[in-house]
């Protein structure tokens, strides 16, 4: 009797052994893996960058600079998008370089773009994210909407390479104003870009459509902004009460109907092209806020950021990003209709 008690705790004790042995040995395969997913997407960058003394094609620069790439190993670069033009990447091998061009190689493939509905990104690395927002998509989260917005759109793109990535709002734009967002990637290049904005960013420039025909070809509006109770802001002469703001406009295109402006800002208060704009007897097109009379010709508001300058967080280095004018501006206007300067 003694001897089957002690055989079925020795059966026991073995078969608790086995159970122990292999969760800790999938444990273990499950870490290892977690850690390759993680340096997958980790792996540092090494970039190799070249200044073009005279003309030449691309691909022919590549073979001269860098001999020990036979021709196809250059064509791959190419087609994994590592190399880069003054910044914007480029495929094509016949593309013309002029003297001055910053060509720059890397060791990593571009990763494979995920189709993110209502923005683009334009450019990414390791400290910042730059998009081109569409209208319509909110920026960050309101009482009414948390998933459909360009925050929440990148921070889940982001958290497909590593869950432990974050995303840090730099500025804003309104749900209807299209064009150039920039995001940063932790705490403290967020605090960087915001701490001396005015210095950090070196421009910030919108095409706007306006109502009725802009005559004067170029102005600036200068005011100090104010928000009311029903949180319309509005322009005042007091500095008490209001920030100061100033807008420098360009007249592009113009007819007896509409215009299209090219607006830098030297501050970057809320709405304030929108305000400037009404405060010209000019509103935004769609902006019944600010004192649009008709209906938006284009169904949405006629306001697109269009570049966006600033000083890399980390390098220092001159960022600068830029779009063309949306087509649906254009549709508005003749080729007449444009100003000769």
């Amino acid at each position: 009797m003694i001897f089957k008690v002690r055989f079925l705790i020795y059966i026991n004790i073995y078969s608790l052994v086995l159970v122990i042995f292999a969760f800790l040995n999938n444990k273990n395969k499950s870490m290892h893996k977690s850690k390759n997913y993680v340096n997958r997407f980790n792996k540092k960058e090494k970039n190799t960058t070249f200044t073009v003394k005279e003309k030449s094609t691309l691909f022919d620069f590549i073979r001269l600079k860098m001999p020990e790439k036979s021709r196809n190993a250059v064509k791959e670069l190419l087609s994994n998008k590592q190399v880069r033009i003054n910044k914007n990447i480029e495929t094509n091998f016949n593309f013309p370089l002029l003297p001055d061009d910053k060509i720059t190689i890397s060791s990593l493939k571009a990763p494979k773009e995920i189709p993110l509905k209502n923005l683009k990104i334009i450019f990414e690395d390791s400290q910042i994210i730059v998009i081109n927002k569409d209208k319509g998509l909110l920026s960050v989260s309101t009482e009414k909407e948390n998933e459909k917005t360009a925050f929440r759109i990148l921070s889940n793109y982001l958290k497909q390479a590593d869950p432990k990535n974050q995303l840090f709002v730099v500025h804003r734009l309104d749900r209807e104003t299209s064009g150039i967002m920039l995001f940063a990637k932790n705490m403290e290049v967020k605090k960087y870009l915001q701490s001396d904005w005015k210095t950090n960013v070196m421009d910030r420039c919108y095409y706007v459509v306006v109502e009725g025909e802009v005559k004067s070809n170029i102005g600036t509006i200068h005011s100090w902004l104010a928000e009311n109770k029903n949180y319309q802001v509005y322009s005042t002469d007091n500095p008490n009460i209001g920030q100061e703001a100033e807008t420098h406009y360009k007249v592009i295109n113009r007819n007896k109907d509409y215009s299209l402006l090219e607006v830098r800002l030297s501050t970057g208060r809320k709405n304030q092209i929108r305000v400037h704009m009404k405060d010209l007897g000019h509103s935004v097109i769609g902006d019944k806020k600010y004192g649009a009379t008709q209906p938006s010709p284009i169904n949405r508001l006629g306001l697109h950021a269009f570049l966006l300058s600033f000083k890399h967080p980390t390098n220092g280095e001159k960022m600068k990003f830029d779009t063309p004018i949306p087509t649906e501006f254009n549709k508005l206007f003749k080729k007449s209709d444009i100003i000769k300067y």
